[in-house]
């Protein structure tokens, strides 16, 4: 890894990983997920989220840049103090629990998150608890805690944002923020504490930028052909695959 030394199928996979990293960040539902396990493969689980966290930041930036004015800032400030309570627990935690072990839980509470989700849809009620602060608390500990672990926070967020029934653009805005602000303040704590992140990898990083860049245009193009129907289901739909992936 540290002299960039990878076989032409590596070069691809990486390369496809980051045009995966810059559609999510644009609000093509779940596709970063995919890009864990692929990583995983390269460099292994923990040193793998090194590799990407900065890959996320720069996709980040362009996912702020053309949706920023949608943002629902009241969601992001009831979440943001938990989500850091996450992290710093998972900061904790992290050097003495197996990735894997995380990887299994997150992807089972992912799952019973989506079953709470449909069953809230199906009682079309909304008053029930998604709206309490409880719900936030734990969305946002739970997302804290997944993010750091292995930057496998997106379905837990996603639960979130579907259960508060936003609309496409204000989902994909509000994400964009969130995910910005998390990603920024993980980096040092990445560098210092965990030291996964080094002047090879971020090297690395910058070589896949013009893919990242790549990836956000695509996916720009492809979410303006969805309604926001069809959206909501594709986010459920590849949100369980993504959980799933995160089993094997």
């Amino acid at each position: 890894m540290l002299e960039l030394d990878f076989t032409i199928l590596q070069w691809i996979l990486l390369a496809v990983c980051a045009i995966l990293v810059g559609m999510s960040k644009v609000g093509v539902p779940g596709v970063s997920m995919l890009v864990v396990p692929a990583l995983a493969i390269i460099f292994g689980g923990k040193a793998s989220t090194g590799i990407l966290l900065p890959m996320l930041m720069m996709a980040d930036i362009f996912g702020v840049s053309y949706y920023h004015r949608h943002a629902e800032w009241k969601y992001l400030w009831k979440l943001l103090p938990w989500a850091f309570v996450g992290i710093g627990i998972a900061l904790w935690v992290g050097e003495v629990v197996n990735d894997n072990w995380f990887k299994n839980i997150i992807a089972i509470l992912v799952f019973l998150c989506i079953g709470l989700m449909l069953w809230k849809d199906r009682k079309k009620n909304q008053n029930l608890f998604p709206d309490s602060w409880w719900f936030a608390a734990s969305m946002g500990v739970l997302g804290g805690f997944a993010t750091m672990i292995g930057n496998v926070a997106g379905p837990i967020f996603a639960i979130y944002l579907l259960a508060m029934h936003l609309p496409k653009n204000s989902f994909i805005g509000t994400g964009a923020w969130f995910f910005l602000i998390v990603n920024f303040f993980k980096f040092p704590l990445h560098i210092f504490i965990w030291k996964t992140i080094s002047w090879q990898t971020l090297t690395l990083d910058i070589m896949l930028l013009p893919a990242i860049a790549i990836g956000a245009f695509l996916g720009i193009r492809l979410v303006k052909q969805i309604s926001d129907g069809l959206y909501r289901t594709a986010v459920i739909v590849v949100t369980a695959i993504s959980a799933f992936l995160l089993l094997i």
